[in-house]
């Protein structure tokens, strides 16, 4: 079976059973004519005693309308909405559905449709199917409401993979706040994914509810508000946003010295860099992957803190965080073969089809020619402070890898504030 049915009992008009039951018995038995030999849910949820009816018999009726000819049926009755569309999610997950078919009210759809923006992504197909007497329609419930329906059932969740466990560079001085995000202590079920993923995208399974979940469960151990963070919109480029300027529509890299601001940068094998300068206390965060390495996303980002804030480049440390490493990452041999340019290092095997990059070794060569100092840059090439560059795809246990896991991959991220300054009585009156 391609598609999976939901019979959604919970929006159902109600209050006139005898005229509007036999209405809607014959439009779901009508949606259910398609051959469906999986199991069929129903919806019933928090209102099960108003979708029930008198003495059960609607409730019943339509249960037997669903079952006919020995479908297999489950009931997915929950105090909430959310947790009811959610534990379905999970099943559809199970069984990697992606098409759904929902039999609803007319006002069904409108209300299903805002769980489905929390809850699903554009990956899964819906179709609705709107049956039954309109003449109750009940109140349109507010986006803002599902949202926090949705957040609250969400925040009860356990964690699927013990803590939250963040990485940080001993480089970064103490007027600032920091951090790499690890893949544990989040609520993310599927296998690759779970179950600290910090980003969702359409292409994924993943959805905003449960990645805004992750992120303020991350907010919480780090010490920021979620409300405060700005994601560098990935356009795998060199573009860098300077804070206070119009924002583009997409960027890799950004830059600010904004107090209590966080901003931040995406990675799953691609490199979260993160930039200090502790003297004018200007901060950025960079995205770079091969392209964006071969592009200068790195110095970009550097180069926008000094035109930008007024920083010395020789000022300026440099954190390069979880990413692929060249044990890990092998890639086409015309693109492999530029990063020759860089240095001949930065390819390990070039006579190879699909030649072994060193991107970490390369934003270091990139950032040190653009006269950043060797010793203001933590990478894995440096022995006396501990590690934050370590392999995404050798962690699996650690860190999301779109080479180890394919394109249904997670997202880490790399974190940074300026920590704001504490007030006199005076500055607090």
């Amino acid at each position: 079976m391609s598609t999976i049915f939901v019979v959604d009992l919970i929006s159902f008009p109600c209050s006139n059973y005898t005229d509007s039951l036999e209405k809607q018995i014959d439009g779901v038995r009508t949606a259910l004519t398609e051959e469906t030999d999986g199991t069929i849910y129903i919806l019933t949820g928090p209102h099960y005693e108003r979708v029930n009816g008198p003495n059960g018999t609607k409730h019943a009726t339509l249960l037997d309308t669903v079952s006919y000819g020995n479908r297999n049926v489950e009931v997915l009755n929950f105090s909430t909405v959310a947790e009811c569309l959610y534990r379905f999610k999970l099943a559809v997950d199970e069984l990697e559905f992606k098409s759904i078919k929902v039999i609803t009210s007319e006002p069904g759809v409108a209300l299903l449709q805002l769980y489905q923006e929390q809850l699903f992504t554009a990956l899964y197909t819906f179709e609705y199917v709107a049956v039954g007497d309109l003449t109750d329609v009940p109140t349109v419930t507010p986006l803002s409401d599902v949202k926090q329906e949705v957040s609250s059932f969400l925040q009860q969740l356990p964690a699927v993979k013990g803590d939250v466990t963040i990485l940080r560079s001993t480089l970064i001085a103490d007027c600032f706040s920091h951090g790499f995000s690890t893949r544990q202590g989040g609520i993310s079920t599927i296998d690759t994914l779970s179950s600290l993923n910090l980003f969702s995208s359409s292409r994924r399974r993943d959805p905003q509810g449960v990645v805004s979940e992750n992120v303020r469960r991350l907010a919480v151990t780090a010490g920021f508000y979620p409300r405060r963070l700005h994601m560098v919109k990935v356009n795998h480029g060199n573009d860098v946003w300077v804070m206070g300027k119009n924002e583009p529509e997409s960027y890799d890299g950004i830059v600010t010295n904004q107090r209590g601001v966080v901003i931040a940068a995406p990675g799953a094998d691609c490199m979260p860099l993160l930039f200090v300068d502790p003297v004018l206390k200007v901060i950025g965060a960079a995205h770079a992957g091969w392209k964006g390495t071969l592009m200068g996303v790195a110095m970009a980002t550097v180069n926008a803190m000094v035109e930008g804030f007024g920083s010395n480049v020789r000022d300026v440390r440099a954190v390069i965080g979880p990413s692929v490493g060249l044990c890990c990452f092998s890639w086409k041999k015309e693109q492999a073969l530029e990063f020759l340019d860089i240095q001949p290092s930065c390819v390990l095997n070039p006579d190879a089809d699909k030649p072994h990059i060193n991107i970490q070794l390369a934003t270091r060569l990139l950032l040190q020619k653009g006269g950043v100092l060797p010793e203001h840059i933590h990478d894995n090439t440096v022995t006396d402070r501990p590690s934050v560059t370590l392999c995404t795809a050798c962690h699996p246990e650690s860190f999301f890898s779109h080479v180890r896991d394919g394109l249904n991959f997670g997202t880490q991220i790399g974190f940074l504030w300026i920590k704001e300054t504490e007030r006199t009585g005076r500055d607090r009156d």
